[in-house]
């Protein structure tokens, strides 16, 4: 019998050996092609950064100037998209997760429709927005097309995180409040939807990386003109489609395409740090006070 157990023992040892190496290994080469990414970028569009890139206009089609108009448009399209999908999305994920818990007809026609959406190619999303926002609501090429189109588009990946997220919470913690005469808007704002932050902002996370890295839909509803906006229904050129218009129709552009890219994944890594540091810094609050 001893000699059984410890021959289980030295085979649990090896396989467990074994998956700490394929998991290492795993991560190991994410991290390695993303840094592989970010070296090729650097060394073709390194010499492009500067301020003045950041702060003047293209020149030349792009090839000279900087990239000001573009990044304005490209925040001012990601606010637009935040701003009408987040409270949507955050409704639709509470009404799915705590209102219709056992399931009915509508839900699973919700969750049908959400799992289609997700997986539907963004020029369709972009055809939809140019023949509903941009002529049916007549807003023609406009930020705000593009920000609600690419609302459309981050919606599903916001709303499964989001849905999941406050599904995970236990059910314990419902009937406590409720218990205790919580009333269900005071027990999802101060226990289910603390408990779910994390969840929360991994989907914006996502979404934010969806929004910022959209190039087909922009190009049908916020459009090429790459001077700076003076308001949400002027047209607008994404960093993603910049750097489309620089790689594939300008010849000489690849230099200024690399500098915006490491611009786009810069401002990527920005936004997700402030928004992990933001959430972080909520539920330390929320700790401290409880």
């Amino acid at each position: 019998m001893p000699v059984l157990e410890l021959a289980h023992k030295r085979h649990s040892s090896r396989s467990d050996r074994l998956m700490t190496f394929v998991v290492w290994g795993c991560a190991t080469l994410v991290a390695a092609a993303f840094l592989a990414l970010l070296a090729d970028l650097l060394w073709h569009g390194g010499s492009w950064l500067s301020w003045q890139f950041l702060v003047t206009a293209p020149e030349n089609a792009g090839r000279a100037g900087g990239i000001a108009p573009i990044l304005v448009s490209t925040l001012l399209i990601l606010a637009v998209a935040l701003t009408a999908a987040v409270p949507m999305g955050l409704a639709t994920a509470v009404w799915l997760s705590d209102f219709t818990r056992a399931g009915g007809r509508l839900a699973r026609w919700v969750n049908l429709c959400l799992d289609v959406l997700a997986g539907v190619p963004s020029i369709v999303f972009g055809l939809f927005g140019n023949a509903f926002f941009s002529v049916t609501l007549g807003l023609g090429f406009s930020i705000l097309s593009g920000g609600l189109t690419l609302a459309c588009m981050v919606l599903p990946i916001f709303i499964r995180s989001a849905e999941s997220g406050l599904s995970a919470v236990p059910d314990d913690w419902r009937w406590g409040a409720a218990a205790l005469g919580v009333s269900r808007a005071a027990a999802l704002r101060h226990i289910l939807l603390p408990a779910a932050a994390p969840a929360l902002t991994a989907g914006l996370m996502l979404s934010i990386g969806r929004a910022l890295a959209e190039t087909a839909a922009l190009v049908f509803t916020s459009g090429y003109v790459d001077r700076m906006p003076e308001s949400l229904l002027d047209s607008g050129r994404a960093l993603a489609v910049h750097i489309y218009d620089l790689s594939m129709n300008v010849t000489g552009g690849d230099g200024a395409a690399y500098a915006s890219a490491l611009v786009l994944i810069a401002l990527l890594v920005l936004i997700n740090g402030v928004t992990m540091a933001l959430s972080e810094r909520f539920l330390a609050r929320r700790i401290s006070l409880s």
